[in-house]
């Protein structure tokens, strides 16, 4: 049943001979570079054990970055690196494990190696290789950047485990979502939505008064492994029993379902088309409205959440000073409620650009799937096409982080008793966002129009602007090295500065200049 495995895992890491090593580096970097940053930081153990009281008591940061069980060099790091890099391992199972699996199926591609000498489960059996492969690659690659840091070898071992752990444990998630639907969209949006979800029950069960949440998390499991503050080395086996229990539920629905179709029936769509899609747009918002209003519904009850625990920082003022400087050099100057909103729309911002990402790149499934070469046949002109998409990766976005704000606002103003005021600022705030979001828009579509067997490549520009924007100020990187990201050039609205408007401007134009140049690529080159 699984012959063949060895020539599809040769194929597949070929494949991704480019792709695989830039996520592996930036994994293994940022968790690497860490305590050293930490120990310039907080050179005293007086200064740790205030940072570690201080994040402790703040149940806001606890549900962002993980608790804190120490108030040594190594607990700090771990608590800083876990749950962040948990899920950015988790990120690439899950796309890593459908791009081999179920986006093969749709391609055809997997039907004609079946018709050779390829065992049934064989391309299920080589992605799962790889993913673990590339696991227990992060898990020594931490466990050597920890070491030669000069943190203790077991806590260095458990804390790389416990990340490898977690991917492990997703990948098995993706395989199972992998079985269910025949689209490979539908199935990262289901590995996706468990991300999510595992995220929200690891920060309720870490800040709230259910403590068992986290354990129902598989994001909440690397922490609890509590790396140099007393391993606990049985909870690493608890994620490989759920990886081998989700892995064999894989490949018995593997062997039940048709090739090229899910264990979930496809929802037919009606005999004929509504007048409503008689052009290119109206498509582009058929296909995508269910992703964008799904967005929207998260991105508001994140700000709604955002709004609720801002309060609780203000504990920081008497908790701890060192954690609030920090935070100001994360965020920038500023009240500490401010700092604190401006990083979460920060965030918000990334999530809001990887939409954008999803709607642009939209166009290149649509191409390589064959549709694109229905619509254009008829009097649809490519640049129209392409621009009725790209208008849903602008809108769709703005609407998320408009919704946030507009969430946050009425919460915190409420809490304040200020909803006028409020509102207002925190919607600025929110939509600061846009302008850099708009950027990674126009460069999903350049590499769309120029490179198209390059578009992955949107996805490791986002996850570098992440790591940028998380690291990149704790890591003392040079500013040079910060101002590539456009998150760095945006206006912090809400410490009541003056904004400065030239940024912004910018931003626009290179947005601008990137969409001109995929629309045009587009034009002159091949279709498919």
């Amino acid at each position: 049943m699984i012959t063949g495995t060895w020539p599809l895992i040769r194929l597949a890491l070929r494949r991704d001979r480019i792709r695989l090593p830039i996520w592996l580096v930036l994994l293994v970097l940022i968790p690497s570079v860490t305590p050293p940053s930490f120990a310039a930081l907080f050179p005293t153990d007086a200064a740790r054990a205030s940072y570690a009281a201080g994040l402790a008591a703040n149940p806001a940061l606890v549900s962002i970055q993980g608790p804190i069980y120490g108030t040594d060099l190594g607990a700090l790091s771990a608590a800083r690196v876990l749950t962040i890099s948990a899920v950015l391992v988790a990120l690439l199972s899950v796309l890593t494990v459908i791009r081999h699996t179920r986006a093969e199926e749709e391609a055809g591609r997997r039907e004609l190696l079946g018709a050779t000498v390829v065992g049934r489960h064989a391309g299920l059996a080589a992605a799962l290789t790889i993913v673990v492969g590339c696991d227990v690659l992060v898990a020594a690659g931490v466990t050597a950047g920890f070491v030669g840091a000069g943190l203790p070898f077991a806590g260095s071992v458990a804390a790389g485990l416990a990340l490898a752990s977690a991917g492990v444990v997703f990948a098995a998630v993706a395989a199972v979502a992998a079985q269910l639907t025949e689209s490979p969209r539908a199935a990262t949006g289901i590995g996706l939505a468990a991300l999510g979800a595992t995220y929200v029950l690891r920060a309720a069960g870490d800040t709230g008064s259910a403590p068992w949440l986290s354990w129902v998390s598989p994001l909440g499991w690397p922490a609890l492994v509590r790396p140099f503050t007393g391993e606990r080395w049985w909870v690493l086996a608890l994620a490989v029993a759920v990886a081998v229990a989700l892995g064999a539920v894989a490949f018995a629905l593997s062997a039940r379902r048709d090739l090229a179709a899910g264990v979930l029936p496809a929802r037919l769509g009606p005999a004929a088309a509504s007048p409503a899609l008689g052009g290119p747009l109206a498509l582009a918002w058929r296909l995508q409205r269910g992703g964008l209003l799904g967005w929207t519904a998260g991105f508001v009850l994140a700000g709604a959440a955002f709004g609720g625990v801002a309060q609780g920082i203000e504990a920081l003022l008497e908790s701890s000073p060192d954690t609030i400087e920090l935070l100001r050099q994360l965020a920038g100057g500023g009240d500490l409620v401010d700092v604190f909103l401006a990083a979460e729309f920060g965030i918000l911002g990334l999530l809001a650009s990887a939409f954008a990402i999803t709607a642009t790149l939209r166009l290149r499934s649509e191409e390589t799937d064959g549709r694109a070469e229905v619509v254009l046949s008829t009097a649809v002109g490519r640049v129209r096409w392409a621009s009725s998409h790209l208008l849903v990766a602008l809108l769709g976005p703005t609407l998320a982080l408009l919704g946030a704000g507009v969430a946050a606002g009425l919460v915190r103003g409420v809490a304040v008793g200020d909803v006028a005021g409020q509102v207002p600022r925190l919607v600025g705030g929110a939509l600061a966002q846009v302008p850099a979001v708009w950027v990674l828009a126009g460069l999903a579509l350049a590499l769309f129009g120029v490179l198209p067997q390059w578009v992955v490549g949107a996805w490791g520009v986002l996850v570098t602007f992440l790591l940028f924007g998380q690291f990149g100020r704790l890591l003392q990187l040079p500013q040079w090295v910060l101002n590539l990201s456009p998150f760095t050039h945006l206006p912090r609205t809400l410490d009541g500065g003056d904004i400065a408007v030239a940024p912004l401007l910018w931003l626009l134009v290179v947005a601008a200049a990137l969409v001109t140049v995929g629309l045009v690529g587009f034009r002159r080159r091949d279709a498919g």
